[in-house]
């Protein structure tokens, strides 16, 4: 199985928080995950992403190998999106999207309205 993995931005925490209690009361795309960090190093966010394969089944070392992949990769977009969470404040958090392709694909054609 393939992941992908990507910090979307960052967020409030009583905003997020707010999500995520949305996210439990309605029906989501299984297998596309928000995760959050109060810190933008690898270790937050390896921390972050801990619990997620044992509640979809996934591999841990392929969804930590994608997660280490994306910070050795990314510095650019490492170091903008840690700038914006330290400007933020510390109510602030770092918001990353995990997610198996296959279910990330799914979501996207549903958003976009057609079949690739």
């Amino acid at each position: 199985m393939k992941y992908s993995f990507d910090i979307v931005g960052v967020s409030p925490v009583l905003h997020f928080f707010s999500h995520q209690q949305q996210n439990l009361q309605t029906p989501q795309y299984q297998g596309v995950e928000l995760v959050a960090t109060h810190k933008c190093t690898l270790d937050a966010l390896l921390e972050s992403v801990e619990p997620l394969p044992q509640k979809w089944g996934w591999d841990t070392d392929e969804v930590v190998s994608t997660v280490i992949e994306f910070w050795m990769n990314n510095s650019e977009s490492i170091g903008y999106w840690k700038s914006r969470l330290i400007d933020a404040g510390s109510d602030n958090l770092l918001v990353a999207r995990v997610a198996d392709i296959k279910a990330l694909r799914a979501e996207l054609e549903m958003l976009l309205g057609n079949k690739w």
